[in-house]
This record gives structure tokens, sequence and C-alpha cells, in this order.
């Protein structure tokens, strides 16, 4: 299947319309969709469409396809990480033409007139298009899940069966499958989808957490952080730290995510992250161990002070024990108690460069937005190449 040149031309000549009512588009079809489907409501983050997050992201992915419709290679990127997160959330071709179908009517809603037949066809043909790619992408990736050996389809019962808190606002989840069968192993840096129903939600909810630490065949880790407090508390990390305990039930989609360590590569590592964004962080150092790398790791950390700040002590013995191993540790606000920290302050990688600029050295990072851009921006301004730099956004993607 391919685009006519028409509908190419259509639609790259609106792309403009929807750069300028993208997000009031994206608002109205979410309102729609779920008034008409709230079946749905169970896959949804009800956080990120409170934020906007959610409006947001599909109006910038709506423009990006309509603007780069006649060089779809550019976005390969982009599909393969939106395919991922569609596959940590189940999601199914049927569901397709039902998304398909309320947008078209925000495009109508919203463009009033200027939305003529001839637009309105060209967009349907494109989004008939992308929805193929995508359930073609994710089916790619249900099969490879599925077929690997400990991998599965789906969904999968899993017990927790250790609990441990890291810190004040970090605490580990440990599961392993109740069918007592192996699981399948993950790139170090994936993510893994659990599915739960607290009982002050009225829908499912699915988040997507990193897996922290390295593969094992037996059993998964994820680390949460404690969001928020009061009105802007995380309802599911609440949920997570407050009521699930050990020998409770929860459901696991397969390991997922397009951010991981490059298997292949023998050059040195700078991992950094901000706060909770050490998650991925982990799974990558202890994959690191684990394979006997030779090259520089250098760890590079920030945290509020060490009553927040997780796994110290773990990457520390990997220090120890390691002669290529470097940990790095900004504290924003130290305390008296605090030790071991390196600089007080916010992360400065002009502080550090001696230490973290290496010759063909690739870089991991993950934390706050603001974080994650200044990381890319210091590299960048350093003439670290794009090849080189790789990075995760929790929620909805956003570039940096």
């Amino acid at each position: 299947m391919s685009l006519s040149e028409q509908t190419i031309q259509i639609v790259k000549a609106t792309a403009p319309v929807l750069a300028e009512h993208g997000e009031t588009i994206t608002r109205h079809f979410y309102q729609q969709m779920f008034s008409q489907n709230p079946e749905l409501l169970n896959i949804f983050n009800a956080t990120n469409q409170k934020t906007g997050r959610q409006q947001a992201a599909l109006a910038n992915a709506v423009y990006a396809y309509a603007a780069n419709i006649d060089n779809l290679g550019v976005l390969t990127a982009a599909v393969q990480r939106i395919a991922h997160k569609h596959a940590s959330f189940n999601i199914l071709p049927e569901q397709y033409p039902i998304v398909g179908k309320h947008l078209l009517e925000a495009v109508t809603h919203v463009l009033g007139d200027a939305a003529t037949d001839e637009i309105l066809n060209a967009w349907r043909e494109a989004y008939g298009f992308l929805a193929a790619l995508f359930i073609e992408v994710e089916e790619g990736i249900y099969r490879e899940s599925e077929l690997a050996e400990g991998g599965w389809r789906g969904t999968r019962e899993f017990k927790v069966v250790n609990k441990v808190q890291e810190s004040e606002l970090i605490t580990s989840f440990y599961f392993e499958p109740v069918d007592g069968l192996p699981v399948a192993d993950y790139q170090p840096g994936q993510y893994i989808g659990i599915y739960l129903h607290p009982e002050q939600s009225e829908h499912r909810c699915i988040r997507q957490y990193s897996l922290s630490d390295a593969p094992n065949g037996r059993s998964y880790r994820i680390s949460v952080k404690r969001e928020g407090k009061g009105e802007t508390q995380g309802m599911i990390s609440h949920h997570l730290h407050d009521n699930v305990h050990i020998n409770d039930i929860v459901e696991l989609c397969p390991p997922s995510g397009d951010f991981y360590l490059n298997p292949r590569s023998e050059a040195p590592v700078v991992l950094l992250s901000g706060g909770v964004g050490q998650t991925p962080m982990l799974s990558m150092l202890n994959s690191l161990v684990h394979q006997g790398h030779q090259q520089p790791i250098i760890y590079v950390h920030g945290a509020m002070n060490s009553r927040v700040h997780a796994f110290d002590q773990h990457v520390r013995e990997h220090t120890e024990q390691s002669d290529n191993i470097e940990q790095i540790l900004f504290y924003d606000e130290p305390t008296g108690a605090c030790s071991g920290y390196h600089h007080a302050g916010k992360t400065d990688l002009e502080l550090i460069r001696k230490k973290i600029d290496l010759p063909g050295a690739h870089y991991y990072f993950c934390g706050p937005l603001g974080y994650m851009a200044m990381v890319k921006k210091s590299l960048q301004s350093w003439g670290v190449t794009e090849d080189r730099l790789h990075y995760e956004v929790f929620g909805p993607h956003k570039d940096l």
C-alpha cells in the first residue's frame, strides 16, 4: 500500500493548519472518543489527559506525520518508540478505526467549512496508511515477545515476591511469574507495563516502569518513586507504595521500549540521571558489570540529598570492585548528614567535563525534562554527535 500523490500534497499543505489548531483538535478528539467509547479509559493515563501532555504529544505526532509525509523515513524512530509504548498497552488492530473516526470528526469540528471533502478524504487515506503501518510494527513486537524464551503476548500474572524501601521516596518491587516458568530477557533500559485497578479509580490503570536491574530470566524489578502529595500526588505510585504488598498478584505486559544499551558497543559509557531517572541506568550499569565491560563507565547522578538518594551503596560497591567504574554525585540541597557526594548544587556537566568528555563515548540519560534538556544541550555543545546521545522521557515522548 502506498499513498497517492494527491493525498501527499494535500496532507503536506495542511500541515501548518495542524500546527495552529493541533491541540484544540486533539482535546476535542479525546473528549468525544472517551464519551462514545468509555472502555478506552482503561488504556489512557488520566493524569496525562488532565495536564494536557497527551493532547500535546498527539498534536505534535500528527503534525510531524503531515509535515514529513513525503519522507516518512525520518519518522522511523518515532514510529518505533510509539509502537513499543502501544505494545505495553496491548493496543489491538480493531481499536485503530475507532481512533480514526474520532480524529476525523475532531478535524471537521474544529476546522468547520475549511475541512473540505477533498481534505478529509486525503486525511482518511493518510490515517489508514499510518494505522496499517503501526499495526504491522506492533504485531512484530507482539510476536517477538511471544516467541522469545520465557516470553508471552498480552498480560501475564506475576506475584510480588519482595518489596524493598530504597530511600524515603523510592521502593523496589520484585515480581516472579505465577506459573513458575521463566521470564523473557530484555534490553537494559527497557520498561514493563503494569496493570492495576486502585479502589479509588473507576478504571483500570496501566503504567510503564523501567526495569531497574540486569535481566536474569527469573524475575523483574521496578523501582518506583512516590510522586507528589495532596492534590498533586501520583495515584498509581502511591497505590504501589501503600497497597501493593508481598504475595499480591499483578498483571504485566512483556518488556518493551526503544531506549536501551547498545549491546554491541565496546565504547566508554556515561550514564547520567536525575532523581528516579536512575532506574534504567541501574539496569544498564548492572548489565555492563555482568558482561565484563572493559571501557570506562561513568555513573553521574543528581539527587536532592541522601534521604531521597536510592542505590548509593549498590553503585559504590561496583566502583570499589571495578577499576573502570566511577560514580559522580551532585546533591541539590545536601544536609549535614550527607556524605560521599562530590558537588553541591544542581548537576553541572562543565564541572566534570574532563571526566566524562571521552572520545567515542555513548551517553545515556534520563530524568526530569529540564534536566535532560540541559544534558543534551551541554553534550551537543561539546560536539557529541546525535548517534551517541540516547535518552528516555517518562510519559508521552517530548523532543528535547
